[in-house]
């Protein structure tokens, strides 16, 4: 038998796919939509910061989109975390968390400018 004649018949001997059950839903997960929910919240904090907004104020729903992207993975089961899910439940909280702070913090301490 040739190498061609395996070829051909270890392909028609592949199994198929099993036909999925539905048209898939996204996101998937609740955590998927959690994690747009964050995403968009966060862009809206830059948006208000690039469209010359209160930098103050943009960081402040930054932060805050950045403590619920936090609490939600301390809620969350690994499984329906989707994409809030990276490394263990404490460690994503508490890195999370951490960013949300120290912003918050440096939106606080940073004294006003002169124009």
């Amino acid at each position: 038998m040739t190498d061609q004649q395996q070829v051909e018949m270890t392909e028609d001997q592949a199994p198929e796919e099993p036909p999925e059950a539905g048209p898939r839903r996204y996101p998937s997960t609740i955590g998927g939509a959690f994690y747009i929910a964050v995403v968009l919240t966060a862009a809206a904090g830059l948006a208000i910061i690039g469209l010359g907004g209160s930098w103050r104020l943009g960081l402040r729903v930054l932060s805050g989109a950045l403590v619920a992207a936090g609490l939600l993975r301390l809620v969350l089961r690994d499984r329906d975390a989707g994409m809030l899910a990276v490394r263990n439940r404490w460690l994503d909280a508490t890195l999370v968390i951490s960013a949300a702070v120290a912003l918050t913090i440096l939106s606080i301490a940073i004294p006003d400018q002169p124009v």
